[in-house]
């Protein structure tokens, strides 16, 4: 997207606890071995079957010049599409719990040489980002997770959302109900799209 020598705007802290300290979940010893062994799969060719990124980041609502946040990015399955779909007048934060997460996605937006996007290892429960700064919110395979109650982590979107603002959800379960993001009042259902729930922040 630009000529310009490529220079990672790649932030790391350690706020992955309300005490600012290590996160528990970073330090879980079944988590880095999931995340060493099996981080890979979230790349495989057979996932574009049926979870293809751009189609379930159309879905989400992405669009040129949105400020787009998100959360528990991966390997950068969807950062690199989204970032391009977005554009130059468009942004991309980027942020996972885990630090192999935040390399493997480091690593594409590198070899893309994209400049709209920001990566960072944060703690999604307490990001420490700034009220009301984002268009559209993107959950995708990141609920429903024990790790990440939803008692703590939608008051927590909710803040980071602009007046107006979206929140996309994918789970991957043909079962699971909008009606666990509904039910905390924060946000409405506006459909679903090629597996995507898309919520309104509620005032």
């Amino acid at each position: 997207m630009s000529d310009k020598p490529y220079r990672p705007r790649t932030h790391t802290h350690d706020d992955g606890t309300s005490s600012k300290g290590g996160s528990k979940f970073e330090d879980s010893p079944a988590v880095n071995f999931l995340f060493e062994h099996f981080l890979h799969l979230l790349d495989s060719p057979g996932r574009r079957l049926f979870n293809d990124p751009v189609r379930t980041l159309e879905a989400a609502g992405v669009q040129p010049g949105l400020e787009v946040l998100e959360v528990g990015c991966g390997t950068g399955y969807f950062t690199v599409h989204a970032a391009e779909m977005v554009g130059d007048e468009g942004s991309i934060h980027a942020f996972d719990i885990h630090p192999s997460a935040v390399e493997e996605t480091s690593k594409k937006i590198r070899h893309a040489r994209l400049d709209n996007v920001k990566l960072t290892k944060t703690d999604a429960l307490d990001t420490g980002l700034l009220d009301k700064n984002y268009d559209l919110i993107l959950l995708f395979g990141v609920i429903p997770a024990p790790v990440l109650p939803l008692s703590k982590l939608l008051p927590e979107m909710h803040r980071l959302l602009k007046e107006g603002g979206s929140m996309a959800v994918w789970t991957g379960l043909p079962l699971w109900s909008p009606g666990h993001i509904t039910r905390s009042g924060l946000f409405t259902h506006t459909g679903k799209r090629n597996g995507v729930h898309t919520f309104k922040k509620a005032g």
